[in-house]
């Protein structure tokens, strides 16, 4: 805006000032706006959270990690509807970062394909398929562990790679 006053009005102290207080001011207006827009996705909520959680009647804990919350919001935002494996797979699968697969032989088999040992947030997943799933349906959770064949061939890099993704641990 300033390029289109005269040459001599781009000099004054006064109106450079006002101009950098007004984009200030308009600058700060944008972050608000980015932020806000970021809250009404659940992926990328952060304060927001506590307004999908008020709206879905789910109780607020600030204690949990974000994605755990998230995970929660998204299964009680998915779950509802007739209860079979493909809405179980949707309601594990918010808790998850990685594949996980629902059998039904009698009793509910959710197997965690592509994440090594237990989920961080399994309790929660547990409660939500627990709010889900029929109650006459008992449920087991079936895990991925590496075998010993699979870490002989590893380098001792690979493994703490592995431990730090999977785990949040690692090999000193």
């Amino acid at each position: 805006m300033i390029k289109t006053l005269p040459l001599f009005m781009r000099k004054s102290q006064y109106i450079n000032e006002v101009f950098d207080a007004e984009g200030n001011q308009i600058a700060a207006l944008k972050a608000d706006l980015d932020d806000i827009r970021l809250q009404m996705d659940v992926d990328t909520a952060t304060w927001g959270l506590d307004i999908f959680e008020r709206e879905l009647q789910i109780p607020t804990n600030h204690q949990k990690p974000y994605e755990e919350r998230r995970g929660v919001i998204k299964s009680k935002m998915r779950g509802s509807g007739k209860v079979d494996a493909v809405l179980l797979k949707v309601v594990a699968d918010s808790y998850t970062n990685g594949d996980v697969v629902v059998d039904f032989n009698g009793t509910i088999v959710i197997t965690f394909t592509s994440q090594i040992g237990r989920p961080p947030n399994l309790d929660a997943l547990k409660e939500a398929i627990e709010n889900t799933k029929p109650a006459h349906l008992p449920v087991t959770y079936e895990f991925r562990f590496l075998t010993i064949g699979e870490v002989s061939s590893m380098t001792i890099g690979e493994v703490n790679e592995l431990l730090l993704e999977n785990m949040g641990g690692g090999v000193n």
